[in-house]
């Protein structure tokens, strides 16, 4: 993905919000002088809410320049429009772009790169088959250099220094509410000023409220306030892993593969136990966003975000809605992953369908990850081939198909099985339920709004008894 794509990204995401403060000043001006009189704070919030948008936009803007080279527009930039595509950002989402390196890491700091692409031959920059995009975008390729004089660098290794601004600190001026500086006091230009206008993008609205299912899923994974979420979802599967391989060797460490990772949380931790995890994640978006929290943070509460200031619907109070919240919980290089934890982008299909998956992973965790396929009867064909005999497969999630209402795409494939049929392909492709039960959880839910959507998931391990007919 191109430098010049991510800065239109962030300026696309200022737009927006902006146009929505915007929106929201223009019906109060619309009210009678009395009815104003009663919201006379009205005005302050929006530009609080301004300054929130800045400091989202701040982190943003650090995250983009922590990848070599942070902002060289004299790199070879293919400039692409996007067609507007189905937002299935709501509650948890797929993404259509991908990219295929893999990035390794290991407890020691060392990286070890390849160019292998997931395609298998190493020789295409798209995962996917034309006939299987969504677009008719080329797919972009992060591509990874030990050098990184021309390349972006999206390294997994743990313990990185980060680049860009070190203390985040807004500027309360209303005349430089979109600046920012850094310990020094220097003032870090909006990211409006660094491009010329001729080369900004028209960033579709999908991908602007993409970025804002990013900021939910930080809080999610990664903040104090998301640790409810992560113990009804991860702890379940934490506890399971451990009771299933209870003497876990450091000469040989069990192998589990983490489809669907998001941004990284669940395989740090199944890392942590003693696994040897990989997450693989299909967004662009989000590896981006894991990679950096990843291998760039130096301390637990370095970054604030104000995740929940994008609707004003359901909140409790302004303060509650404008809340700032601090991450990582956790200071990721300090809490000791097992040697040969990674994190691999591209399609999952694409990346685990291949003949050398076949049979290489003890385990197989998938958190809310089931019902991102276009074709799930294929995703537990490739559970089951990626599985040793024996191996243990375990599930927690909804079946909320990404793809049911692709409304004005005729050729978009959707299987949409019950839970029941879901159980039966299982037991066809070699699998015997051992454990099940019900959850009851909600995704990237703001814990303070009035409303919450609550899942009703379902949690399940299975044992592969036989490889697939």
């Amino acid at each position: 993905m191109t430098i010049l794509f991510y800065l239109n990204f962030l300026n696309s995401y200022l737009d927006a919000a902006e146009e929505d403060v915007e929106r929201y000043e223009r019906s109060f001006k619309k009210l009678p002088p009395a009815h104003k009189a009663l919201l006379s704070h009205f005005p302050v919030k929006c530009q609080r809410l301004r300054r929130c948008i800045s400091a989202n936009s701040f982190f943003i803007m650090n995250m983009l320049q922590a990848f070599e080279p942070p902002l060289d527009m004299s790199l070879d930039i293919d400039i692409y429009e996007s067609d507007d595509q189905k937002d299935v950002c709501e509650d948890h989402f797929s993404e259509d772009r991908n990219f295929c390196s893999r990035h390794y890491a290991s407890t020691s700091g060392r990286t070890l790169e390849t160019d292998q692409f997931c395609n298998g031959e190493g020789s295409n920059p798209s995962c996917r088959s034309p006939k299987e995009r969504t677009t008719d975008e080329e797919v972009p390729v992060i591509s990874e250099s030990v050098t990184g004089s021309s390349s972006v660098s999206m390294e997994c290794t743990i313990g990185s220094d980060r680049a860009g601004c070190d203390e985040v600190k807004v500027i309360n001026n209303d005349a430089e509410l979109y600046s920012v500086s850094d310990s020094n006091g220097n003032i870090c230009s909006a990211p409006q000023d660094w491009l010329d206008p001729s080369l900004q993008l028209k960033v579709p609205l999908v991908d602007v409220d993409k970025v804002r299912c990013i900021i939910r899923n930080i809080v999610r994974d990664w903040a104090p306030e998301g640790q409810r979420e992560r113990d009804q979802c991860y702890k379940p599967i934490l506890e399971e892993l451990d009771r299933l391989f209870p003497s876990r060797c450091q000469d040989r460490p069990p192998c589990c593969l983490v489809p669907g990772a998001g941004l990284g949380r669940l395989a740090l931790e199944i890392s942590c136990l003693g696994f040897v995890s990989q997450g693989n994640e299909f967004s662009y978006y989000m590896m981006i966003c894991s990679s950096f929290i990843l291998n760039h943070t130096q301390t637990a509460g370095e970054w604030t975000i104000y995740p929940w200031i994008h609707s004003n619907c359901n909140s409790l109070s302004d303060n509650d809605q404008l809340r700032p919240v601090s991450f990582p919980d956790i200071h990721p290089a300090s809490i000791g992953i097992t040697e040969g934890f990674s994190m691999c982008g591209g399609d999952f299909v694409e990346v685990y369908g291949d003949p050398s998956q076949e049979g290489a992973w003890d385990t197989v965790v998938t958190c809310f990850f089931l019902d991102t396929a276009h074709n799930v009867v294929e995703y537990i064909e490739i559970i089951s081939r990626l599985l040793r005999e024996g191996g243990v497969w375990i599930n927690l999630g909804p079946l909320l198909y990404h793809f049911a209402d692709a409304y004005g795409t005729e050729d978009e494939m959707s299987i949409e099985l019950s839970l029941e049929d879901v159980k039966k392909v299982a037991f066809h492709y070699g699998f015997q339920l051992e454990r099940e039960k019900v959850i009851e959880t909600t995704y990237t839910a703001n814990p303070r709004s009035m409303m919450q959507n609550r899942y009703y998931a379902a949690f399940w391990t299975m044992t592969k008894i036989s490889g697939p007919p």
